[in-house]
């Protein structure tokens, strides 16, 4: 380990969370050195990698921003691009873009308790070089799905298709859409996006979908103004109420589906023509929040089917022909244009394969601990956010809390920190508590969640803030260790003892 270099914190990702991990890390940690290793060559993550048209955030931009620089664009609903240069300007801002070490991949993680480190591999994406860097604590900021390729059905007569297929994940940057049918395969947030933006340049566009999600209007206006005096803690205060309206919302539609289910729809059947069949198209066989709600701005997509741009036809693909896609019920769509919003491949910490003392970690078999620690792993935390609110908000829950687990081991002097599951049994249960498609392909790669806390994952913004902002570190299951002497152990091996920490 002499040899590699060492860093007290290592985040993986410099997307939306590990921008705002590294933020959290210079404040409220600054003794520790770290960087950030990004696969890319941008940063954004995300809203970098995302260019299909009409890319927008699918939460307000109050809660998606963040707590400590807060949104200060004109609109709730950002695109993505405003998004991208948002994360972008943050981390330029704190001089974070310094510390990203681009076009380099974290492979491999293995802990040594005896050196109270990690030794990452990091392989160079251009060249297939590989190196190593030590880390005092590992953070994944990596996000939750593949970002080289998303999710493709396997259809009859794919290959037999004459005309041009694009995954979202990868739109081209040159597409000619007049005049062309356009058929987007899928009915989620992708594809509620996509249909109103291509229907603006495209001679007509198809959402084609198996089944039909619930899907709401809102504006997309910030209810502030920009600038201003009190602009600052006008825009914290809405991020809290933001923040606390989401929690009410998502609780009134699992307490009150029947009621939910009602209102939905009669806010889809106001925004389509009389008569239009809102029970095939736009009512859903599950619950509210089964699945993820979509949000459309100004009702764009209701728009666009109302005035003849776009149309929904709710169906199972049969085959691929040549000329476009033939249905169950015996339908044709032509198509000259083919998008496939089909979905992610779920990959838990970016594909990072850890072990802890020559053990591999399955974690598959491991229980989440406060939504963002590995039972059983020390000094390692990854950041995920909400399914049912915005990303943001527990990422930054996540980020606070491993810079108050920093602060405890410098000032105690130990340097593990493990969660050790004492005391009554646990029952493991999926991690995300969605039945959507990619959720439940990619559930078997992913920690479970618990049936008690602090095992238990909750999607809720205020009950997290409570566990993690306002209960201390010490908890008797967070379990803080020094397995040798510390300056015995770090003379022997010249790992570089952290600015500030005791000797």
């Amino acid at each position: 380990m002499g040899g590699a270099e060492h860093f007290d914190v290592l985040i993986v990702g410099a997307g939306l969370s590990g921008i705002g991990a590294a933020h959290h890390l210079l404040e409220k940690t600054p003794w520790l050195s770290f960087a950030i290793v990004e696969s890319r060559d941008a940063i954004g993550g995300t809203w970098d990698l995302f260019r299909y048209p009409g890319v927008r955030s699918d939460s307000d931009m109050f809660t998606l921003g963040y707590g400590f620089r807060p949104w200060d664009g004109e609109d709730a609903i950002a695109d993505g691009a405003s998004i991208r240069d948002y994360i972008v300007a943050t981390a330029e801002a704190d001089g974070t873009v310094e510390r990203i070490r681009f076009g380099q991949k974290a492979t491999t993680a293995a802990w040594s308790s005896d050196d109270a480190a990690w030794t990452v591999e990091v392989e160079a994406v251009a060249t297939g070089d590989t190196s190593t860097v030590t880390c005092g604590f590992l953070y994944s900021c990596t996000g939750y799905y593949r970002y080289d390729r998303g999710y493709l059905p396997e259809w009859d007569g794919y290959a037999d298709f004459e005309g041009t297929t694009i995954h979202p994940q990868h739109w081209p940057k040159d597409v000619e859409l007049s005049g062309k049918n356009v058929v987007v395969i899928g009915s989620g947030a992708t594809a509620v996006t996509l249909v109103p933006a291509l229907a603006a340049d495209a001679g007509h566009v198809t959402m084609l979908q198996r089944s039909p999600t619930y899907v709401v209007s809102a504006s997309p206006l910030s209810p502030l103004k920009p600038g201003g005096s009190f602009a600052g803690p006008k825009r914290s205060l809405m991020r809290w109420l933001y923040a606390i309206g989401g929690v009410v919302s998502y609780w009134g539609c699992r307490t009150f589906p029947k009621t939910t289910k009602k209102l939905v729809r009669r806010g889809v059947t106001r925004h389509l023509p009389d008569g239009y069949d809102v029970d095939t198209h736009f009512t859903p066989p599950y619950e509210p929040w089964d699945q993820r709600m979509c949000m459309v701005p100004d009702a764009d997509l209701f728009t666009a089917v109302s005035n003849g741009e776009a149309e929904i036809v709710t169906d199972h693909i049969d085959a691929f022909t040549a000329t476009g896609i033939r249905l169950r019920s015996g339908a044709h769509i032509d198509a000259d244009i083919v998008v496939t919003a089909t979905g992610l491949e779920m990959l838990f910490l970016g594909g990072i394969a850890l072990s802890v003392d020559g053990t591999e970690v399955i974690s598959s078999d491991r229980l989440i601990y406060k939504g963002t620690m590995l039972e059983g792993v020390p000094n390692f935390a990854f950041a995920f956010g909400y399914t049912n609110a915005s990303w943001t908000l527990k990422c930054e829950l996540s980020a606070a809390y491993v810079t108050d687990v920093l602060t405890r081991m410098r000032d105690t002097g130990l340097r593990q920190a493990t969660p050790i599951q004492t005391g009554g049994s646990v029952a493991p249960q999926d991690f995300l508590d969605l039945t959507s498609g990619y959720v439940r392909r990619g559930a078997g790669r992913f920690p479970k969640s618990g049936d008690t806390f602090p095992w238990q994952v909750h999607q809720n913004y205020l009950r997290d803030y409570r566990a993690m902002r306002l209960n201390a570190v010490d908890d008797g299951i967070l379990t803080l260790t020094n397995p040798t002497p510390l300056v015995s152990a770090r003379a022997a091996r010249s790992i570089p003892a952290p600015q500030g920490a005791p000797a």
